[in-house]
C-alpha cells in the first residue's frame, strides 16, 4: 500500500521513511512552550473527533465515513487484523496522509489540513527511528535542540523522560549498545519530551520478544497513569488492547465494528466478526434456532435446547424483539458462550443441564488447561482449572452458564 504522505519539514535524517515521519511529528509545537511545569501537568490530555473520514488510496477506498471520539485523558486501542485500516487512521490523525473527505478535529480546532508540526501530538513507530550516531540523552534532546528550547528546559525534560523509563543509566550509550527493549524505550522517551496533546502508537511492540511485550505493556499503561495523557494506539494483539485500553475500536475493512471498553466488548460483542477476533480461545458458536417452546423462548439444536428468556436483546427501536414474536416461525441464529463459561462437571445454578461430550484434544496452559470437547461434530472449548486428570477420547458432562451466553443473526452476523 503506498501513501500519500504530507510533507511536514525538511529536517535532514539519516534514516528513512519512519524516521522522516517520527521527526515530522516529534518537532511539533515550538510556540507556547511550557516552563518548569511538571510532565504530568504539560499535558493538555486533548480531545480527538474524527467525523465522516473517507480515505482512498489509488483506487482503493480504505476508509470511508468513518466516525471516532476520543476524550481528553483517554487511552483508545485501535485493534484489527492487517490491511483493516486502523494504521491508515492513526496516520491521518497524525497528518502524514491526505484524507479523502470529513474531518479530524484536535483540542476542538479542525486539523483536518493542518501540517504534523502544528498538530501538537507525538508519534511512536514501530521501528524506532533513532539516529545511530547520537547518544540516548542526544536522540532524546534532539527536536527539542532544533526548536531552540532553552538548555535547562531541554535537561528537566531528558530527565524526567529518563526517569519515567529507567533510562538513566543508558544516556550515554548509542541505539546498537541498547536491547530492543531500550531502544523502544528511548522512541517513547522522545515522544515524552515532546509534552504533546496527544501521543500516538503505531504498534510499538511488534519488534519485541513476548517477555520484553509483557513489561514494556505493563511500563505503557503506568505512563499514562502518571501522564493523564490522551493515547492512541494501534495494534492487531488483542492482549494489549485488552490490558491498555480505555476503551478499543474494534476495526474490519476500513469501519469500526464496535467502540466500548474491554469489558462490553469481551462480554456483548456487537457481531460475530468481534465475538470470535477477541478472546483465546475464540467464542464457542453453535448454530441453531429460536424458538417458543413450553411458553419460553429457546435457542434449539437438533440435539438440545437452552431456555434463553431472561436474555438481554438489543434495543433496536422499531423492531419487535424475538421474545415477543410467540407465533413466529424458528429464527436461524448463531449462539455464541465463551469458554470459561462452558463448565466441567455436574451443573450449578444458572447454568443449563449437563450434556455429553468426548474429548478430542486437552491444551495445558499452566495455571489452567483448555479442553475441547466433540459434540455431535462441533468443536467446544472449555477453560477448565480442576486437577482431575482427563484424557482424549474421555466422555464427560458439560453444561453451559446460559447468563453469559451471546445470540446473533445468522444472515447478518449482528448481535440480536
Amino acid at each position: 500500500m503506498t501513501y500519500v504522505v504530507k510533507q511536514a519539514n525538511t529536517l535532514a535524517s539519516p534514516l528513512t521513511g519512519a524516521a522522516d515521519m517520527t521527526e515530522s511529528a516529534d518537532t511539533a509545537r515550538t510556540d507556547n512552550m511550557p516552563g518548569v511545569a511538571d510532565t504530568a501537568d504539560a499535558a493538555h490530555a486533548a480531545n480527538v473527533a474524527v467525523r465522516n473520514l473517507t480515505i482512498r488510496l489509488g483506487g482503493n477506498t480504505v476508509i470511508e465515513n468513518l466516525d471516532l471520539d476520543v476524550q481528553p485523558g483517554e487511552f483508545v486501542v485501535l485493534l484489527g487484523p492487517s490491511g483493516c485500516g486502523k494504521s491508515t487512521l492513526l496516520h491521518s490523525i497524525a497528518g502524514l496522509i491526505d484524507v479523502t473527505d470529513g474531518n479530524i478535529e484536535i483540542a476542538g480546532e479542525d486539523m483536518t489540513w493542518a501540517d504534523p508540526k502544528d498538530r501538537r501530538i507525538a508519534l511512536v513507530f514501530q521501528s524506532y527511528a533513532l539516529y545511530p550516531t547520537m547518544s540516548v540523552e542526544r536522540n532524546l534532546s534532539f527536536a527539542l535542540r532544533i526548536n531552540g528550547t532553552p538548555k535547562a528546559e531541554i535537561a528537566r525534560r531528558v530527565a524526567r523522560a529518563a526517569e519515567m523509563l529507567q533510562l538513566g543509566p543508558l544516556l550515554k550509550r548509542k541505539p546498537a549498545q541498547l536491547s530492543g527493549g531500550q531502544r523502544q524505550r528511548v522512541a517513547i522517551g522522545r515522544a515524552i519530551v515532546r509534552e504533546a496533546d496527544v501521543f500516538l502508537f503505531d504498534e510499538p511492540l511488534s519488534n519485541l520478544d513476548a517477555k520484553l511485550r509483557t513489561e514494556l505493556r505493563r511500563e505503557l499503561k503506568q505512563l499514562h497513569q502518571r501522564l493523564g495523557a490522551t493515547m492512541i494506539y494501534v495494534t492487531h494483539d488483542q492482549v494489549e488492547a485488552m490490558t491498555l485500553a480505555t476503551r478499543m475500536a474494534v476495526m474490519r475493512g476500513g469501519a469500526i465494528q464496535q467502540f466500548g471498553t474491554p469489558a462490553e466488548v469481551y462480554a456483548r460483542p456487537a457481531n460475530l466478526f468481534v465475538a470470535t477476533f477477541l478472546g483465546t480461545p475464540a467464542m464457542n458458536l453453535v448454530n441453531g434456532t429460536l424458538e417458543e417452546r413450553d411458553g419460553a423462548l429457546h435457542f434449539c439444536t437438533e440435539q438440545w435446547r437452552l431456555d434463553v428468556s431472561n436474555y438481554a436483546f438489543v434495543d433496536r427501536s422499531g423492531e419487535s424483539p424475538p421474545q415477543s414474536q410467540s407465533q413466529s416461525p424458528p429464527r436461524p441464529c448463531v449462539l455464541g458462550v465463551r469458554a470459561e463459561d462452558v463448565r466441567i462437571g455436574p451443573t450449578q445454578s444458572g447454568e443449563a443441564a449437563a450434556e455429553r461430550a468426548k474429548i478430542s484434544l486437552v491444551e495445558p496452559m499452566g495455571n489452567h488447561r483448555v479442553v475441547w470437547l466433540d459434540y455431535h461434530g462441533v468443536q467446544i472449548a472449555s477453560i477448565d482449572q480442576s486437577k482431575t486428570p482427563v484424557m482424549p477420547g474421555d466422555t464427560l458432562a458439560f453444561s453451559l452458564d446460559s447468563t453469559h451466553v451471546s445470540l446473533f443473526d445468522a444472515a447478518s452476523g449482528a448481535r440480536l
